[in-house]
């Protein structure tokens, strides 16, 4: 147990990272046709972002739960892989019914399960990295997760469209889903499963001890919680959520800013239970986490914010603005959206492919621009390529559009990670993990909140509009990493602390 973590050879890491080829197949499944299945089912336009806050909305949740959990976990299993087994087993039942949904309301509420089961399996990777690797070898790790990621993605993303080329149909009769996106999720639950499987079988992990006795954050002693400040803060909070329910309500405003009312009012109701609940309470646990967070994470938090917003924003109307104006129809019956559509899932599966090239090619930009030039010039490209969707009209060029959004989308899973998991405890890894995906979560809930208003009152109803907002909110991102703090280690970590004992 005495010395420093040993390293991992290359197809140790590859093991302990193949599940992610999986966890990602289902979760591009999800983005690419989720709102084409919502819209099939009667789904308008309107509505699409509030069916669609079952995503992140189970994220907030289940994430740190799974991630407190998986910090207290021993089993024979290990420490994180019983999380991923019961995860894939849940999020491939699932992806077998989702395209079977009869009715618009089973079909949302079957989103709930999936992304709910996703994030089982997905959360406790990235905490396994940390578990498994030293400080020098996290990046690897993460490049490749990465990796993983894009390839997942662009097969994922890419089989309505191939199916359909072998000659599936690909189109249904009014409220049926078409047999290439039912085939495509049938295959996508098995290669999920399997997947994750594999990771499961081909890996092992170090106990609890011997993780604490190499443990490389110094430690901080947490201060003691100012109780009359989170009365304050609690009531200020609860009443801007009150406020805001009060305005949609008197004014008529879009119902969907209600979420937004939700979230304030949540965080408020969140000080109160932290100044009431003893510190051993599990939730409190993480409340208390969450308020003591390290600074590296909180000034992480804003980039992630605006990295987020902008992919929801690309998730939810990409379909939209492909078919609506580079197909011409907005009819889910037609041949033409139905052509669109699949073509959005050949965009996608590009910049899942874009990303997995620039997974190899970031840690070089990391050795020449440092962790925070890195990302902010991925993050501009990233905005770029979703602006140009205002001006070009071939939809095949779109296709250059993408690689500005694959090289954002790699850095964005992975150099905020590098830049903070050295900042985080053995002990806590799991649920730092977890609190890290609320900037994931929030980012997406205030878009499904804001985004319809935006695109009805300010933007036209007209969905690319949306995507144009996403890439100032990716160029946002990249200016606001110039603001977290940049040990300048050559190998490319945060070493800032962050290890805390209550």
């Amino acid at each position: 147990m005495a010395g420093d973590k040993p390293q991992l050879s290359f197809w140790q890491i590859w093991n302990m990272c193949f599940g992610f080829l999986g966890i990602q197949f289902g979760f591009a499944l999800q983005n690419a046709n989720v709102s084409r299945i919502f819209q099939t089912l009667g789904a308008e336009m309107d509505d699409i972002p509030v069916l669609w806050i079952a995503a992140p909305l189970t994220g907030l949740i289940v994430q740190p739960i799974v991630g407190y959990l998986s910090d207290r976990t021993w089993t024979g299993l290990g420490r994180r892989r019983p999380y991923f087994l019961v995860g894939a087993v849940l999020a491939t039942l699932a992806l077998f019914v989702m395209p079977e949904s009869p009715v618009l309301w089973i079909a949302a509420g079957t989103l709930w399960v999936l992304d709910a089961s996703i994030n089982i399996a997905m959360e406790p990777f990235r905490a396994f990295v940390g578990d498994q690797l030293p400080c020098r070898q996290r990046p690897t790790g993460y490049a490749m997760q990465s990796f993983f990621i894009g390839v997942g993605s662009v097969v994922a993303s890419l089989l309505p469209f191939v199916l359909a080329h072998f000659g599936v149909s690909n189109t249904a009769g009014p409220g049926e889903v078409p047999d290439t996106v039912r085939y495509a999720f049938w295959f996508g639950g098995a290669v999920l499963l399997l997947a994750v499987g594999w990771t499961v079988l081909r890996t092992r992990e170090y106990p609890p001890a011997q993780l604490h006795a190499w443990d490389e954050a110094p430690v901080q002693v947490r201060p003691p919680l100012d109780r009359a400040r989170l009365a304050r803060h609690g009531g200020a909070w609860l009443g801007a959520g009150a406020l805001l329910a009060g305005a949609v309500a008197a004014f008529a405003l879009d119902r969907q800013l209600y979420i937004l009312a939700g979230l304030l009012a949540a965080y408020g109701l969140a000080q109160f239970a932290l100044r009431r609940l003893r510190a051993d309470n599990p939730v409190a646990s993480i409340l208390g986490d969450l308020h003591h967070m390290p600074t590296v994470m909180r000034q992480l938090a804003v980039v992630q914010f605006f990295s987020w917003f902008a992919l929801f924003a690309m998730w939810i109307y990409t379909t939209a603005a492909v078919t609506g104006v580079h197909f011409g129809s907005d009819d889910p019956t037609s041949a033409a959206y139905n052509e669109g559509a699949n073509w959005v899932g050949v965009l996608f599966a590009a910049y899942n492919g874009f990303a997995a090239l620039a997974a190899m090619v970031i840690p070089a930009m990391v050795r020449r621009l440092g962790l925070r030039m890195s990302h902010l010039v991925n993050a501009v490209l990233g905005g770029l390529g979703l602006l140009s969707f205002l001006v070009i009209d071939d939809p095949r060029w779109l296709l250059l559009s993408m690689v500005g959004v694959g090289f954002a989308w790699a850095s964005i899973l992975s150099l905020p990670y590098a830049l903070l998991s050295d900042c985080l405890p053995a002990a806590k890894m799991g649920v730092y993990m977890g609190i890290f995906n609320f900037f994931i979560v929030i980012p997406q809930l205030v878009a499904a909140s804001l985004l319809g208003f935006l695109l009805n009152t300010f933007l036209g109803g007209e969905p690319v509009n949306a995507l144009a907002v996403g890439g100032v909110s990716l160029v946002v991102a990249g200016l606001c990493v110039l603001r977290v703090r940049d040990p300048g280690m050559s190998n490319t970590t945060a070493a800032q602390p962050a290890r805390e004992v209550a």
